[in-house]
């Protein structure tokens, strides 16, 4: 079976990230072979709320927290969490956002029939048919929507989400790392968007419910509507000079997080 890993993002969640934890019972856990909770250089409690449940050993798989020896944005949590997916042989790697919005079980239909082996990366999608959005307001639905409209015609295909918290990758996919210049911050989801379009990967979107409750939305609306359309313009005027350019506002030669703390799981291993 395939070894799939779960990558949590982690940047200020001391209230969700045991919620997001308890979504790895028996039937999702199953799935993975390992679970690693990557803190952003969070500044409340978070990184102790994770060791301590860590402690309590009770997780179905092997569970680590790592630390982002800077602050990467999310982006740079992906960059760490790809690089930690290929240096120890995983063959997918699932994110899942450590505010407690996405919700895993969406994904399962999609790993038991077995629809993510026929696909580059498998993408949770709010604004499509079947999926439930619950705390979410009509205006930032409406201009979701808009973005993956401008998304769709540019890319040539069908977009229905430009990046929710819940998604899958196949690792070979990345090998070539052709991310590792895109936006280290929430654009990051966009830019793989268009990379999936430019490579010709094959994508599968697929329904999710999408909850906001007690979370803190980290995105400046009018900020990040000017910025999206700068970055699709980017694209549109030479996707092949988009692909190459370097669009990290700080640029690295590498990502770095050392472990913090692991628990070995009771249950472990793929289904």
């Amino acid at each position: 079976m395939p070894k799939i890993l779960l990558f949590i993002p982690m940047y200020n969640c001391q209230k969700q990230i045991s919620r997001v934890l308890d979504q790895l019972g028996a039937e999702a856990g199953a799935w993975f072979d390992e679970a690693i909770i990557v803190n952003n250089r969070s500044t409340d409690g978070g990184e102790q709320a994770v060791i301590e449940r860590l402690a309590r050993g009770d997780l179905p798989c092997r569970a680590s927290l790592l630390r982002n020896r800077e602050n990467y944005g999310l982006g740079g949590s992906h960059k760490v969490a790809f690089a930690y997916a290929m240096e120890h042989g995983f063959d997918y790697v699932v994110v899942l956002h450590g505010d407690d919005q996405g919700h895993l079980e969406d994904l399962l239909p999609v790993l038991a029939s077995g629809a993510y082996l026929k696909y580059d990366c498998c993408l949770g999608a709010r604004f499509m048919r079947g999926s439930r959005l619950e705390g979410y307001s009509r205006f930032r639905t409406f201009g979701n929507v808009v973005y993956n409209l401008l998304f769709s015609a540019v890319t040539g295909r069908r977009v229905y989400d430009l990046g929710s918290g819940l998604n899958l990758y196949r690792v070979a996919s990345l090998g070539k790392r052709y991310y590792q210049a895109f936006c280290d911050n929430l654009q990051f989801n966009y830019c793989m968007v268009l990379a999936l379009s430019y490579l010709r990967q094959k994508a599968l979107f697929f329904p999710i419910r999408w909850s906001e409750d007690d979370q803190v939305s980290n995105v400046k609306l009018t900020r990040q509507a000017v910025n999206v359309i700068k970055l699709l313009g980017r694209y549109v005027v030479s996707p092949r000079r988009f692909m190459a350019s370097e669009l990290r506002e700080t640029p690295r030669e590498s990502y770095q997080a050392d472990v913090i703390a692991a628990a070995a799981g009771h249950g472990g291993g793929c289904v």
